[in-house]
């Protein structure tokens, strides 16, 4: 098989709109129905909803990640997801969560955070993928038996789109990454 993957310059959300309409035509080409994004403000995830038909997931950062108690996901743009049939999901990183908060609290570092940083080898934004898809197959939000689209960046917008199975925090290797639609060249 051969297939053309987008590689940007640099990454970032200037390469959003891209990656989405090259998600949208792999989604076609493969019959693809289940998306997953890494959205926190909400609003790569509202643009995917207008370009996609099918089950969409929105993961936004858990409650105190920037500021204690606090989620980073406005309402209104919560509603908006909503209205438009998208899933919303806040969540703790399955590639840091309580590892991370251990680490900062005593120093050293844990697998999981030296998993995380070998996939920011390839690209944070492939990074991101994995984790959202792993975050939300834990929800039950998106299913581990056929293949989905895992949409990532860095900061913010999207710069990276993955196949992927996903699969359970609990069977982490499982999951099956078969293709990179885009990604920022590292």
């Amino acid at each position: 098989m051969e297939k053309k993957i987008c590689y940007f310059e640099e990454p970032g959300k200037e390469n959003t709109e891209r990656v989405l309409e090259l998600v949208r035509e792999r989604a076609d080409q493969l019959g693809i129905r289940n998306f997953v994004v890494a959205s926190v403000s909400g609003e790569t995830a509202l643009r995917l909803s207008e370009m996609v038909e099918g089950n969409i997931v929105s993961v936004t950062h858990h409650a105190g990640f920037r500021e204690k108690g606090q989620l980073e996901l406005e309402d209104e743009a919560r509603d908006a997801l909503l209205e438009r049939g998208v899933n919303v999901y806040a969540g703790s990183h399955a590639l840091s969560g309580v590892g991370r908060g251990i680490s900062n609290r005593f120093g050293g570092v844990t697998p999981v955070e030296i998993m995380a940083e070998t996939l920011r080898m390839v690209s944070q934004g492939f990074k991101v993928c994995v984790e959202i898809a792993i975050m939300a197959a834990d929800a039950g939000l998106i299913p581990v038996d056929e293949e989905v689209i895992a949409i990532g960046g860095t900061a913010w917008g999207a710069d990276t789109a993955l196949v992927l199975t996903p699969a359970h925090m609990n069977r982490v290797f499982d999951l099956r990454i078969h293709e990179v639609i885009a990604m920022p060249r590292p």
